[in-house]
């Protein structure tokens, strides 16, 4: 016993001695920048930073704390932003916008791991402090994940430990402060191979400068934070500033190179998107992100666009276009059955809603990962796969085992008699007949909901919809509500149907977790906004993150979007595929575009160069 224990020993010792510090790490494979990078392949390193930026946005704010429940979406932007860059809180590691999952040093100056990936240590960056000049270290990483953990939100407060059937569910066995200024976390058995790199992403806050029993209250009190700026000046409710920090710490390291480029930083907010974009013509924001396609064709016909002071873009991301659509929530029990949710998926008109709101623009969805190599539309389930679903392979029609279902292409009327008669059919299987001219379960009750909407876009959608299932005698009606009724009722799941997108990449992982596992379908201010809990997604969830190979990956991932379309959680709408936005020309912006597409924290103010 004592030679297989000295063995077993020297193997410990010999996998430690293994995990050499590493300045990046990725997924799948390596990161594609070597040690000696010099910066990103899709900034301008030689960029004169100075200048300004005004971006606008619609809503308000009353936080500046986003990782807790109450701040989770009326926070300022920029605080914690990865469109406009994390402004004031970081990481112990930045993802790269042109590598599927790929993560550079940031307050972690290198990081060790082994290949079975039970443990990761980060090692501070000695040079890396907060804004009143205080090192970052080791003991504010470890606070950071605690305090999360006990007082943050969903995703934030399932780091370390989550709860199980038979109790708590262990990601970190042990978090400890190593040497002087690192820190190894030690995975248990709830952890899984992504679960590195998400601790490598998660804000990491300054243990000084908090506290822990006021932390998951809304204030607006100035905090401290290790960012590239600080704030200068909020009007609550209304605007944010940021001035650049002159003492950034990490301004000369490789990761951000080429990035932070404006001497100040404004977000201003409107209570309708209209307003916004009267304040873009006037030149009072300075960029205008677009989504709606009739909007994007007729409403440029101002001076500054006809005389080129104000430029339209179009980029074209190499991403998976993701879903946008109306949400059952399953928790309803009239939606509990598929059926039901089938029918009313069928009953929805998508080609009279493309050509009537949208002038035609847009394509419709067809799956989670379309357009990618990692969807079930258009590619066919392989042996890997069918293997990975095993008897859950049952619950998929064969079409969409083939890849060539899709949905029903309608006559545009809004009233196709066909697919009408189809979802009749189906609500017939689930009980339902239409008396009186009402769509009526076998009690007699007539079948009726409310969708919740967030913005004209929404609503407008909406009342095409409503129209089409009244065709059917089922009563829908639509409630549009401001932000802070948004959010309490999205955080606690009091809804029926909601309007929802769920961004994908060409990496999903610990993100679905939040979205579709069961376990999250009763924590409130999750994202499981469907209220799923079903284990064989589960399965694929674990899958998916768990694989060591691409093709186990793509395997995974795939038979995780045939269960998500054939569960018909989402009614699905549309994508386009590129993205569209409208700048002023002092707004410069590098050439190349990433894989991720455009990146606003590395443009800069062309006035300043």
């Amino acid at each position: 016993m004592r030679r297989i224990a000295l063995s077993l020993l020297f193997l410990a010792q010999c996998s430690l001695a293994q995990a050499e510090p590493v300045h990046g790490i990725a997924m799948h494979g390596e990161p594609a920048l070597d040690a000696g990078y010099a910066h990103s392949p899709y900034v301008n390193p030689d960029v004169k930073k100075g200048g300004s930026i005004n971006y606008g946005v619609v809503g308000t704010f009353d936080s500046l704390n986003s990782f807790v429940l109450k701040g989770m979406r009326t926070t300022a932007r920029g605080i914690w932003d990865p469109e406009y860059g994390n402004l004031f809180y970081e990481s112990l590691m930045t993802r790269s916008s042109d590598e599927p999952f790929s993560l550079y040093g940031l307050l972690a100056e290198t990081v060790e791991w082994d290949e079975d990936r039970t443990f990761i240590q980060f090692n501070l960056n000695p040079q890396a402090r907060w804004h009143d000049g205080k090192p970052v270290t080791a003991e504010d990483v470890i606070f950071s994940f605690n305090l999360l953990q006990e007082k943050g939100r969903p995703p934030y407060s399932r780091r370390l430990w989550y709860p199980g059937s038979d109790g708590r569910v262990m990601v970190v066995e042990k978090m400890e402060k190593v040497g002087d200024n690192s820190v190894r976390f030690t995975f248990g058995e709830g952890a899984n191979r992504e679960t590195p790199l998400i601790l490598a992403m998660s804000p990491i806050l300054p243990m000084h400068a908090i506290d822990p029993d006021t932390f998951d209250r809304t204030s607006l009190d100035i905090p401290v934070g290790s960012g590239p700026y600080k704030i200068k000046s909020i009007k609550p409710g209304e605007k944010i500033t940021y001035a650049r920090d002159a003492d950034y710490w990490g301004r000369d390291i490789p990761s951000k190179i080429g990035f932070d480029n404006y001497d100040e930083i404004s977000v201003t907010y409107f209570l309708q998107d209209s307003t916004l974009f009267e304040a873009f013509k006037k030149g009072d924001v300075d960029i205008y992100p677009e989504g709606d396609s009739g909007h994007w064709a007729r409403a440029y016909d101002f001076p500054a666009a006809s005389n080129g002071d104000v430029v339209k873009e179009v980029f074209k991301p190499g991403l998976p276009s993701g879903m946008l659509g109306f949400v059952f929530n399953t928790r309803r029990p009239i939606f509990a059955d598929p059926k039901v949710r089938e029918a009313l998926s069928l009953a929805l008109d998508f080609e009279w809603i493309n050509k009537n709101l949208y002038g035609g623009a847009f394509k419709r969805s067809q799956s989670f990962w379309q357009n990618s190599a990692l969807g079930a539309f258009g590619n066919a389930a392989d042996a890997r796969e069918l293997a990975l679903l095993g008897p859950a392979k049952d619950r998929i029609p064969a079409e969409l085992l083939a890849g060539s279902y899709a949905m029903p292409v309608s006559d545009g009327s809004g009233a196709d008699r066909k697919i009408l008669r189809q979802s009749v059919t189906l609500m017939a299987q689930a009980g339902y007949t239409i008396k009186g001219g009402k769509m009526v379960d076998a009690s007699g009750k007539a079948l009726a909901f409310e969708v919740m909407t967030q913005n004209a876009d929404q609503e407008k959608m909406a009342i095409a919809y409503q129209r089409t299932l009244a065709l059917i005698g089922i009563q829908m009606s639509i409630r549009t509500v401001d932000d802070a009724q948004y959010q309490a009722r999205s955080n606690s799941f009091d809804y029926d149907m909601i309007v929802k997108a769920y961004p994908s990449s060409l990496s999903p992982g610990a993100e679905q977790f939040n979205r579709w596992n069961g376990s999250s379908r009763d924590a409130q201010g999750s994202f499981n906004y469907a209220g799923v809990a079903d284990p064989d997604i589960d399965r694929m969830i674990d899958a998916l993150s768990n694989a060591r190979s691409l093709e186990d990956f793509q395997a995974a991932v795939r038979a995780y979007d045939r269960l998500l379309v054939a569960g018909h959680y989402v009614v699905p709408l549309y994508h386009i595929g590129e993205q569209w936005l409208a700048r002023w020309k002092h707004v410069g912006r590098p050439e190349k575009t990433p894989l991720y597409g455009y990146q606003l924290p590395v443009w800069w103010d062309a006035r300043a160069q």
